[in-house]
């Protein structure tokens, strides 16, 4: 995908990896929609940044992700980027059903329905642009699982093969299907993250990630350096070596 000139719907980018990509595509030239359910966000955005604009949106919800599709389209009918960053990570113990069940429902409808809702919701529009992209969010624990997080993994997993199916569908459109692959980054996705040792800095990875975009405009996978431990240890033959450092030195993986 092209690095400026688009427009860009975040949704799940009230915080953490997705407003600070927000923040860093808006100074690249974009136009910029961020998208959460805290409207109380949402408005501080709006309040500190006037020229990103927000729209409440649910992304368990099917019924919320229709009626923002209409919203943001009516606003921005020029859209030519879905940027499907919404997700949750949830510390499950596999052992009774009643440790995980819930859990897991609760991260498969969040990670992998709430983008096929997505981008079925934009998928026709996206069509009829002239350049457009998907941006889908996997993790370097779709490659290689941590013990902890068993329905995350999965999920990510899941988006990993998704991403790689549906651009062979779309390859006679112009639809760029480009999957974002985070090592694990200092943001609240699990508590203690933020101030974790082990993750890599917000900061660090999305000034990363933009320069990747810049510089690598028709990459399919986008990977900063950190993550490419996790992600080629099956091709690099260490893949059981991979895993065993993974969990052990990952503070959630003990």
């Amino acid at each position: 995908m092209n690095i400026s000139g688009n427009t860009i719907f975040i949704p799940g980018s009230t915080s953490g990896i997705g407003l600070a990509l927000a923040l860093e595509l808006r100074a690249k030239g974009n136009t910029i929609i961020v998208g959460g359910r805290r409207t109380d966000l949402l408005e501080q955005i709006a309040e500190e940044h006037p020229d990103i604009d927000t729209v409440a949106i649910d992304t368990t919800s099917a019924a919320s992700i229709e009626a923002a599709a209409r919203e943001v389209l009516a606003k921005h009918p020029d859209l030519n980027v879905l940027v499907t960053m919404a997700g949750i990570m949830r510390i499950e113990d596999w052992h009774k059903p009643e440790t995980f069940l819930a859990s897991a429902e609760a991260v498969l409808t969040t990670n992998v329905l709430g983008p096929i809702r997505l981008i079925a919701a934009f998928i026709e529009h996206l069509q009829a642009q002239p350049d457009a992209a998907i941006v889908t969010v996997s993790s370097g624990l779709a490659f290689a699982p941590l013990k902890a997080t068993p329905s995350y993994n999965a999920s990510k997993a899941a988006i990993h093969m998704l991403g790689e199916s549906i651009r062979l569908q779309l390859a006679d459109t112009t639809v760029k299907i480009v999957e974002l692959e985070p090592p694990a980054v200092r943001t609240s996705l699990l508590p203690g993250q933020e101030d974790s040792d082990f993750a890599m800095p917000l900061d660090e990875f999305v000034t990363e990630v933009v320069a990747l975009l810049e510089s690598q405009p028709d990459a399919k996978e986008i990977q900063v350096e950190r993550v490419k431990f996790l992600r080629y240890g099956e091709a690099r033959g260490d893949y059981d070596q991979v895993v065993a450092t993974l969990n052990a030195s990952d503070p959630h993986g003990k």
